[in-house]
């Protein structure tokens, strides 16, 4: 091939693979979703319902979740995925709530439904909602578990998910009960009935710049794994507990209009609190171990009362826990708040655990929120962990990511309302929230353009008389 033609082919060929090289890394993978929280009121007739004067009943929350005001239900600890350029999204929410309702007189309940693990997955304007739900028959009684039914539809109006910023935010999405989710709701509601709107924020992580060899497998680990000795000093370990729903609910609503605080290394997990740190011993399956961290709770009408130095003591499956008390009433006194039931505690994989064990308030826990509680009082459930190895893991605490701050809320394309956005916005520092030609179709439609190019540029070549030395050094 003569000189020009082959450098001209050499030119597009070189343009080629500067198209080819950005556009493979601009489409990256789908970024990981990693934290977050749902909040979902299910259908807030149905909460009065349930806990109405016909039902006569209520709920209870399992798996970290929360509630947010009077009646909306908070998920945690987001997992999935978001793809920038298409806007395709899916996220898992851990947490479950459960209503009881119509109590018999043998103490079981004609109305039995459990609501968790909820799943929004969205594609274009539209998504899913999808949960785990066991319910009971209200005719036959008979007990149905489902695994991520498509429990509602959820319209996004105008809103375009394609983006690429470090979080997503999604705000009171209009959410429709599908067949597949009356079904699975008992009966209680035909498909196409409204149930409450859905808003989400979730964390992204941050898009890889570029596409990196992988590195060699790392040598697996075939040592044995140090099990937990039968008794020993506890290395770490944490308490999750988070008092009361109702009253944390009382400290922040209308008539406390308060707030709490934590200190000294307490963690708020949303729907609990983590007491970490752990110091002490196991034995035969009794526990005794002291942990970090305070809560203060303050309000109106001498709200001031503060939990510290929580201590756990279980003996023969009986579990109570302890804390420093400052209140009114008190100053600083080791209380034992509540009881619960721990079960015969045996080591795995390093940890000795209890999770979410029903708890009960004692005569002297009732004495420490001054009488608003009755001993005898169901109080939130106990979990607790505690370390007998140095590489034994710990439960994770609930994830409810980023606060969120702009959202975005189903309304018209290119339209915003006061502290929304309608378009999930891009960082400055994203480069892959632009849409590229996949990599076969670029080298597909450029190809044959470097090829008529060299055809036209031969035939010129030949149609022309023989350059000179002067029109070589000219060109």
């Amino acid at each position: 091939m003569p000189a020009r033609p082959r450098a001209l082919v050499t030119v597009l060929c070189a343009a080629v693979l500067v198209v080819l090289l950005p556009a493979s890394a601009a489409h990256a993978e789908n970024r990981t979703v990693r934290g977050g929280r749902l909040d979902w009121g299910i259908k807030s007739s149905f909460q009065s319902y349930v806990t109405g004067p016909v039902a006569k009943g209520g709920y209870s929350l399992t798996g970290g979740a929360a509630t947010v005001g009077g009646s909306t239900f908070r998920f945690h600890s987001a997992t999935g995925t978001y793809d920038a350029d298409t806007g395709a999204f899916r996220a898992a929410f851990s947490g479950g709530v459960r209503f009881l309702g119509h109590r018999t007189g043998s103490g079981a309940h004609q109305l039995d439904l459990t609501i968790s693990r909820p799943t929004v997955s969205v594609s274009g304007s539209t998504g899913t909602l999808y949960v785990d739900v066991v319910s009971k028959a209200t005719d036959t009684g008979a007990v149905t578990t489902s695994r991520q039914v498509p429990f509602a539809s959820l319209s996004l109006g105008g809103i375009d998910m394609r983006g690429g910023g470090s979080a997503v935010a999604l705000n009171n999405l209009p959410a429709t009960l599908t067949a597949e989710g009356a079904r699975s709701f008992a009966g209680y509601y035909t498909a196409g009935t409204a149930l409450d709107p859905v808003s989400l924020s979730t964390d992204v992580d941050a898009a890889p710049r570029q596409r990196e060899q992988p590195s060699a497998a790392p040598t697996p680990d075939t040592s044995p794994k140090s099990e937990g000795k039968p008794g020993g000093a506890v290395e770490g370990g944490a308490v999750d507990w988070g008092v009361r729903r109702t009253f944390r609910e009382y400290v922040t609503g209308d008539i406390a209009d308060g707030e709490w605080t934590l200190t000294a290394g307490a963690q708020d997990g949303g729907a609990l609190f983590r007491f970490p740190g752990g110091e002490g011993t196991y034995e035969d399956g009794d526990l005794t171990a002291a942990f970090d961290g305070a809560v203060r709770f303050t309000g109106a009408h001498g709200l001031d009362l503060s939990l510290s130095g929580v201590r756990a003591e279980v003996r023969d499956g009986e579990g109570t826990l302890y804390a420093d008390v400052s209140s009114p009433d008190l100053k600083g006194e080791k209380v034992p708040l509540v009881t619960f039931a721990a079960g015969e505690l045996k080591p795995a994989d390093g940890l000795v655990k209890v999770t979410e064990a029903p708890a009960k308030l004692t005569a002297r826990g009732a004495e420490a929120f001054g009488g608003l509680y009755r001993a005898g009082t169901v109080m939130d459930p106990v979990s607790l962990a505690v370390a007998l190895t140095a590489d034994a893991t710990l439960p994770a605490l609930p994830d409810l990511g980023s606060a969120p701050t702009a959202s975005a809320s189903p309304q018209p394309r290119g339209t915003t309302g006061p502290e929304t956005s309608a378009e999930p916005v891009a960082s400055a520092d994203d480069d892959d929230g632009f849409p590229v030609l996949p990599v076969f179709l670029a080298v597909g439609a450029l190809l044959p353009v470097a090829a008529a190019l060299t055809a036209v540029a031969v035939r010129r070549r030949r149609a022309r008389p023989a350059a000179s030395p002067s029109d070589a050094d000219r060109g």
